[in-house]
């Protein structure tokens, strides 16, 4: 049966599809002991030989999806080239699981990981439209008008975000912060910092508290659960 590389790798639980796509232009894949670096290639899982890594790979026959509430300190990748603490390091099993988007090395919350391609594909894609819920502390007291702006979308280097929830949740005029909650389908790299930024608030804390209706409220620091079938299903929806 053929289907193109990059999905197959990440069928295999190696990385999402764009993460594999890097590996086969940085030559990391083999097919039938050839390095393939073309996007788009070809292959039949049932009579070719695979490699990543100079490793055979097959794809996983169990799917799991773990929900992690990640501390800060630690960095959302399965392998870190600097050796910094990852979240592989807090969650052990034995299928090969990776994280489902990214949150920075100094956001704390939710995090799935999972050893299912497809399921990471359709989170991480902005067409899914999963939505993200942080709440996020702020140097200042933030102004209404500033809100607004959150809400109706800002200006972050060379694109706008989609309109957001938000919410304050608290101000504390003696120690000069905010709280806010806020909620966006998109998933761009520190896009919930930028977006502070850009309305002239920095943000001093930041923890992601839910994936679509999936949140961490109940599980500490540093620890994971499996998520139920109905749970994963009700991300998809």
């Amino acid at each position: 049966m053929e289907m193109r590389l990059q999905k197959y790798l990440a069928e295999c639980g190696i990385a999402s599809r764009r993460k594999c796509e890097e590996y086969i232009i940085q030559g990391k894949v083999e097919v039938n002991g050839k390095i393939v670096t073309e996007l788009g290639t070809k292959i039949d899982f049932e009579k070719d030989k695979i490699k990543f890594n100079n490793k055979e790979i097959k794809p996983e026959k169990k799917h799991v999806y773990i929900l992690l509430n990640k501390p800060i300190g630690y960095v959302t990748t399965a392998d870190d080239q600097f050796g910094r603490d990852t979240v592989l390091d807090l969650v052990k099993v034995k299928e090969r699981v990776v994280p489902v988007g990214r949150l920075d090395m100094y956001t704390s919350g939710a995090l799935i990981l999972t050893n299912d391609g497809d399921f990471v594909y359709k989170v991480t894609h902005p067409k899914h439209e999963i939505t993200k819920t942080y709440t996020v502390t702020v140097r200042g007291i933030i102004e209404n008008d500033a809100v607004e702006k959150l809400r109706n979308g800002v200006e972050i280097e060379d694109y706008k975000t989609r309109p957001a929830k938000v919410k304050i949740l608290k101000t504390d005029e003696e120690k000069n912060i905010s709280r806010l909650e806020i909620t966006i389908h998109e998933g761009k790299n520190r896009q919930v910092r930028k977006m502070c930024e850009a309305v002239g608030s920095k943000v001093v804390a930041l923890h992601r508290s839910k994936i679509g209706d999936i949140g961490v409220k109940d599980l500490k620091l540093g620890t994971w659960r499996y998520l139920k079938d109905f749970e994963v299903k009700k991300i998809l929806k």
